[in-house]
């Protein structure tokens, strides 16, 4: 597969795989293995861009790529149109039972094709130029008479608003007092309403009574929010929303009745998305099997394990792509070379073409695979870091070295993450004895 790429992205991959991260964008030209999801997660989107809404959840063990397949995703799904946010889920920083913190996290990783997150102000602002652009087709009101064009907006976005104001009487308020802020040319309200908007706490007592708001918002306002949110993304435009809750697994690692709490809080999530409450809503979740399938996690609550059982069989070829849960399979080392070459084209140097070639792609996956315990699933964020930053890097940069000669893999404990340093230190990693100080000839 040929993707097409512009300097600025394949510098901006490159940079992002060198440091073991994945790339915001371009992942269409790194994506192995996924295009069996495509046409099943394409009619996902048409259904959510006519006014209805879908979940998913995708699970994998760690190191399969669900973060990798969730940011195509959302690439994928702005490029048609959609707005997209990734939220971690996280004990302290974003519980899941707490909606209010999920919303204004989403808010704060809004984003769209032509805007990086956040983009709520310019969705809000485009909103507003959508009403004008609306009236003036209509003929309601002239370009050059900016008293009956203010008229004839605030007469459209009453009617628009209307379902919005039934349901959440508080985000109309505020969406009128942000619009007459902006037309006013106050910056300060403006940007306080929007803060509101978007479910930041303490705003300016003086911001919100200009819209005659009150109050910080809540666990049930928020979902109110998410509805106006997805109504203001259709009036202006946009397909629906793409929402990713990541490590949803680590639900399992904090206390039983905050546990408990987040178990029921999504099985309700769940039940409002197939009652079609959130028109223009894609939901996505990430978890480990064991998050599904265990005891600590999904199977806690059993209305919710219901809802997301699916039946896997042991060829993962067979694998439903229309079903509620997405099985990510994990890495072979024929995917790792494969990706391999994917990278070595995108780097783009005649240097590295030349002297790395694919003999040498199978090698360095294999000896990064046999440093890491032989677990495959675990290897490709390092086997990427490794081959960008200590093969490539160097070989583009010096006419004398050859990576046969003069390069020797080391893994270091501080550059692995947790559940690398346990692959590396399994019994099945070759020759070391400690995570540490791990180095294989190649």
């Amino acid at each position: 597969m040929t993707v097409e790429l512009s300097a600025r992205r394949r510098r901006d991959i490159v940079d992002a795989l060198r440091r073991g991260v994945v790339p915001h964008n371009g992942l269409d030209a790194l994506a192995v293995g996924l295009d069996r999801f495509t046409a099943a997660l394409d009619e996902d989107l048409d259904r959510v861009a006519g006014g209805g809404s879908v979940f998913k959840a995708v699970r994998g063990e760690y190191g399969a790529g669900k973060t990798f397949f969730t940011r195509w995703l959302a690439e994928h799904a702005k490029r048609r149109g959609f707005a997209s946010a990734e939220v971690q889920v996280s004990e302290l920083e974003t519980p899941l039972h707490r909606m209010e913190t999920v919303y204004r996290r989403l808010v704060e990783h809004l984003g769209t094709e032509q805007f990086a997150p956040s983009a709520f102000r310019p969705v809000l602002d485009g909103w507003i130029f959508a009403l004008e652009e609306d009236v003036l087709a209509a003929g309601s009101a002239a370009e050059d008479d900016a008293e009956a064009l203010d008229r004839a907006v605030g007469e459209l976005l009453e009617r628009r608003l209307g379902d919005i104001s039934r349901t959440t009487p508080g985000f109309a308020a505020a969406l009128r007092g942000y619009r007459a802020a902006t037309a006013a040319g106050d910056h300060r309200i403006a940007e306080g309403l929007a803060g509101w908007l978007g479910g930041q706490p303490h705003v300016a007592a003086s911001t919100r009574r200009a819209a005659g708001v009150k109050g910080d918002l809540d666990h049930y306002a928020a979902l109110s929010f998410l509805r106006g949110l997805l109504t203001v993304l259709r009036d202006s435009n946009h397909q629906g929303l793409l929402l990713v809750l990541d490590e949803v697994e680590t639900l399992q690692r904090v206390r039983s009745d905050a546990r408990d709490k987040a178990l029921n809080a999504l099985r309700q999530l769940i039940d409002e998305i197939h009652a079609d409450r959130f028109p223009g809503l894609l939901l996505v979740i990430t978890g480990t099997p064991a998050f599904f399938d265990g005891p600590q996690g999904v199977q806690r609550l059993a209305p919710l394990a219901q809802r997301l059982a699916t039946d896997f069989g042991p060829d993962p070829r067979w694998d439903n792509p229309r079903a509620t849960q997405l099985r990510l399979p994990g890495f072979t080392v024929d995917a790792l070379v494969e990706l391999g070459r994917r990278v070595r084209g995108i780097y783009a140097s005649e240097q590295v073409s030349a002297r790395v070639d694919d003999e040498y792609l199978v090698t360095l996956a294999r000896a990064v695979t046999g440093a890491l315990g032989g677990q495959v699933g675990v290897a490709p964020r390092v086997y990427l870091k490794k081959l960008v930053a200590d093969v490539f890097d160097r070989v583009d940069q010096f006419a004398d070295w050859d990576p046969r000669r003069h390069y020797q893999l080391t893994l270091r404990a501080e550059e692995l993450t947790e559940v690398e340093r346990n692959a590396a230190a399994s019994p099945a990693a070759p020759a070391a004895s400690a995570v540490d100080d791990i180095e294989l000839s190649i």
